[in-house]
């Protein structure tokens, strides 16, 4: 669906498309490991995308990927290392990868291999963000994961736990909420831009379209805000 026109620093390798269809160079030894690369791939949309519709074809591919091929652990885990790289926290990523035994012979998630030898490839739209994003209208969100539903159930108070300040935060909300009107009230009372912020609960992402009652989110427990600063500097170069 697009296509990759570099990375910030020079590599003989070939380029992975971000389709998932990965085409390198045969180097030999392809299961050799390589400590996972602390560069961002650039790379531009044949279509441009919206944030929205990016996170939506991210959420497909992750949904998906596990029905076809591989273990649903490894998936997890290169999900996992996928959002910890693009929020600039290689070393998380690299303890993700080592914990789950994932190589990374060309040292970028695009190709990648459990310690059984099959091959995972994760396309390039779930590792970055493409030069020509489309930035949403904020007065202009989809009805399913902004509108204010009829009934807005009980009231109650969130605990995130932000990456960007390693702090606790409370956030109240209602059940009925979905997780893309509670990014909203927290980039009110924050000021974090939704499309900044991967709300993470017992080890899940949670979709923008989820209500806060299906994510089983139980009182004071603490929900992971992983604040990705960043990724609009990247779009902007």
């Amino acid at each position: 669906m697009g296509g990759c026109i570099g990375i910030s620093r020079s590599r003989s390798d070939g380029i992975d498309d971000p389709s998932g269809n990965v085409t390198r160079p045969n180097s030999g030894n392809t299961r050799k490991n390589h400590p996972l690369c602390h560069e961002t791939i650039r790379w531009k949309s044949d279509v441009p995308l919206t944030e929205g519709q990016l996170r939506s074809k991210r959420d497909e591919f992750w949904d998906t990927a596990p029905a076809f091929d591989g273990r649903k652990e490894i998936w997890d885990a290169l999900r996992a290392a996928a959002v910890a790289a693009e929020a600039v926290d290689f070393e998380l990523a690299q303890a993700i990868l080592d914990g789950a035994n994932i190589s990374v012979p060309n040292g970028f998630l695009t190709e990648c291999y459990d310690e059984l030898g099959t091959r995972y490839q994760v396309p390039v739209y779930c590792l970055s963000y493409p030069i020509n994003i489309v930035k949403e209208d904020s007065g202009r969100d989809s009805p399913a994961e902004c509108s204010e539903p009829v009934d807005g159930g009980t009231e109650m108070v969130l605990k995130l736990r932000l990456s960007s300040t390693c702090m606790d935060v409370k956030l109240p909300v209602c059940t009925k909420d979905t997780i893309g009107m509670a990014k909203k009230k927290l980039q009110s009372q924050e000021g974090l831009e939704p499309s900044r912020q991967r709300w993470f609960f017992g080890g899940k992402l949670l979709g923008d379209k989820l209500r806060i009652e299906e994510a089983k989110i139980m009182p004071g427990y603490v929900v992971q805000v992983i604040v990705n600063h960043d990724q609009m500097s990247r779009v902007e170069s």
